[in-house]
């Protein structure tokens, strides 16, 4: 059975409407740059030397860590799987890192906020701020550790 692997192909299958396809290394670092100054953040996938100018240029530059060394130093992140579902499982994690990450600078910055000048106002006992800011060091740790449930999808 023979199926029709063409970039639009492809492209319509999962719901992107605009593909440029053939374009030498130069043309795809300068369609980037393009993007750019049209106001657009650019991710861009690549595996091969000829990917490498277009990764540099692009705000998130990804390489698949079946390719080449050069894409691979040019990118900012490297799927290890050949895979391009790694790309989106790589998207869904830095998000979900970065939720936590605001998550625990709140609760970090709230807990010890209230607790000290409660403590030098002497309204609050400074063991009990103290352990308020333990606490805060244990919930930042425990909240980080809720990512090592992060599955891929499959």
């Amino acid at each position: 059975m023979t199926t029709n692997l063409s970039p639009g192909s492809i492209a319509a299958a999962v719901g992107i409407d605009r593909v440029e396809a053939g374009l030498t290394p130069e043309g795809k670092a300068d369609l980037i740059t393009r993007l750019q100054a049209e106001g657009h953040q650019v991710a861009m996938v690549g595996d091969g030397i000829n990917d490498a100018p277009a990764l540099a240029t692009a705000n998130l530059g990804i390489a698949m860590g079946t390719g080449t060394d050069a894409a691979m130093s040019a990118g900012d992140l490297t799927i290890t799987r050949g895979d391009l579902m790694g790309v989106v499982d790589g998207i869904r994690l830095a998000r979900r890192t970065l939720g936590t990450i605001r998550g625990n600078l709140f609760w970090a910055f709230a807990y010890n906020v209230a607790a000290i000048p409660l403590a030098v106002a002497a309204v609050l006992n400074p063991v009990v701020a103290g352990l308020a800011m333990a606490f805060s060091s244990v919930f930042v740790v425990t909240n980080s550790l809720r990512l090592r449930s992060f599955r891929p999808t499959r």
